[in-house]
């Protein structure tokens, strides 16, 4: 019933001309502390809070929103939608766990224990065999492996996946980060926000490569979104979303364009929906206060 009521959203959504009606920022709750955002197949977009995990849900058409979901008290970092079963999965940040929640009630159907002190699950993507996230202070990777039908897993099946290669872990810092697949799919593309570069994992075997990025560097670099060849890194300091043109096995990118707003205020993340970007202000630089207001904001696609 739930992937019908689904499908049938993603059939009523307005045609792209008409998306432009919707408005440009969407205004989320005073101290929520934003930091991911997701828009699947229907015009909703959710956010998950890093002060507390709380997961927020706001319509694209009108911009009012309301709280789906209440959070455990650690963040919610990196989220995205299952569009195909109805379910957003959630990145625990320090918490070093994931959960998984039905998009429509907020019920948490089930929670993972991902590492234990020491960790901060920072992003995810979601393939069809698994569900794979980063962790910014510990150079591994997470895997949540799927079944044939999309089935979540038993906590016994949850896997750890050690970096290797040419990846060089610092202490301290932010290391992994976003992470979208290779355009052939055979690959995990990772930004290393420390040192500005991409990486090429091997899901197999955790080894990394760097991506050839023509000498250029990503610094700051944060969410990633990939459409077919296009990857769009967001460098949340730098207030800035460069567009990267991949190779088909992701081993090679050249810069695009970068691409600003005045509206921009610290970005961490990005998701699309119709001819529009959507991009949170997470607003890094600004001392966090129950008062402290935040928004999300739109963008033409580039």
């Amino acid at each position: 019933m739930l992937v019908a009521l689904l499908a049938a959203f993603a059939l009523l959504a307005p045609p792209a001309s008409a998306r432009t009606f919707f408005p440009t920022e969407l205004r989320l709750p005073d101290g929520f502390q934003p930091e991911g955002i997701a828009i699947g197949a229907w015009p909703t977009a959710y956010f998950g809070s890093r002060a507390d995990g709380r997961i927020y849900r706001a319509s694209l058409v009108t911009g009012r929103g309301r709280v789906l979901s209440q959070g455990p008290g650690t963040p919610s970092l990196g989220i995205k939608v299952d569009s195909a079963r109805g379910r957003l999965f959630v990145a625990g940040g320090t918490g070093g766990d994931a959960r998984v929640l039905d998009a429509r009630t907020g019920e948490v159907l089930a929670s993972y224990r991902l590492a234990a002190e020491g960790a901060f699950v920072n992003d995810l993507v979601i393939t069809r065999e698994a569900v794979w996230f980063t962790d910014s202070f510990r150079p591994v990777l997470y895997k949540l492996p799927l079944g044939r039908h999309g089935e979540l897993p038993a906590q016994r099946e949850v896997g750890t996946v050690p970096l290797s290669g040419d990846i060089e872990h610092v202490p301290g810092e932010i290391n992994g980060n976003g992470i979208v697949t290779s355009p052939d799919r055979k690959a995990l593309l990772i930004g290393q926000s420390v040192t500005g570069r991409l990486f090429r994992v091997d899901p197999a075997t955790g080894v990394a490569r760097a991506v050839d990025l023509g000498g250029e560097s990503l610094p700051h670099n944060d969410g990633q979104l990939r459409s077919g060849r296009d990857l769009y890194v967001v460098q949340n300091r730098a207030n800035t979303v460069t567009r990267l043109e991949l190779n088909r096995d992701g081993t090679a990118a050249t810069v695009v364009r970068r691409a600003t707003d005045p509206r921009f205020d610290v970005p961490a993340t990005m998701a699309a929906f119709g001819p529009r970007f959507y991009l949170v202000n997470a607003r890094f630089g600004t001392p966090p206060t129950p008062q402290t207001p935040y928004r999300a904001v739109a963008v033409d696609r580039f």
